[in-house]
């Protein structure tokens, strides 16, 4: 398995510093580069072309919301996940609406940095089920009526069995999880995953859940 390339763009050069060390110390992952605002790491996104972006949300010169859209924006674009201070604010839930897989809180203990970037990188990062009921409540629940028309049009298509996996990510689950749930094998579990996130033009699955809520479809 080659190593995951990360690119980290957070102004504090000691947040920069700590996860370089976990990560090297770690094995499993080269740090490409490093930016300390948000137009330095979009630019260094272009011309590293990383696997996994951590892109801290408040930064000097452009923000960690506008550099996760540009970075999602490139040609096949890395794997992005937002550091923060805060479990959910304003500014994550927009990013991970955005397209961002999921965030990383910046007291994360070290143990468990390696593994969330890794699951970033292989695209199967999920928020917590108590973290997911945390975002839904603070901000999706909010926008929930003028947002459910559009949602309901984008989820009308799909078969039960599709319909039944959308749900199971809106919860927050993992792939176990879900194999457990739906009888069958993770691998099936992944290519269930995999073909609605297509059919749905969706970046990942935190974007998933997000439409999940958006559409009512956890109140069936």
């Amino acid at each position: 398995m080659s190593d995951v390339r990360v690119l980290l763009v957070d102004d504090e050069e000691l947040v920069r510093f700590g996860l370089r060390t976990v990560l090297e110390s770690t094995g499993g992952f080269e740090i490409v580069g490093e930016a300390g605002n948000g137009a330095d790491g979009v630019r260094a996104a272009r011309e590293l072309r990383p696997d996994v972006v951590l892109v801290d949300i408040r930064m000097p010169v452009m923000d960690g919301l506008a550099a996760t859209r540009q970075i999602l924006a490139l040609p096949e674009p890395p794997q992005v996940a937002v550091l923060t201070t805060f479990h959910v604010d304003e500014y994550v839930y927009a990013a991970l609406a955005a397209g961002a897989a999921g965030f990383l809180l910046k007291d994360t203990p070290p143990r468990e940095i390696a593994a969330a970037v890794r699951a970033v990188a292989d695209g199967t990062a999920t928020l917590s089920p108590a973290v997911t009921a945390a975002l839904i409540d603070s901000y999706v629940d909010r926008r929930a009526a003028p947002r459910r028309a559009g949602a309901l049009r984008r989820v009308e298509g799909l078969s039960d069995r599709e319909r039944e996996v959308l749900q199971l990510l809106g919860s927050g689950e993992s792939n176990a999880e879900l194999a457990r749930r739906l009888y069958v094998s993770e691998a099936t579990v992944k290519t269930y995953v995999s073909r609605l996130l297509t059919k749905l033009e969706l970046a990942n699955r935190t974007q998933a859940a997000i439409l999940a809520h958006e559409a009512g479809l956890l109140e069936d």
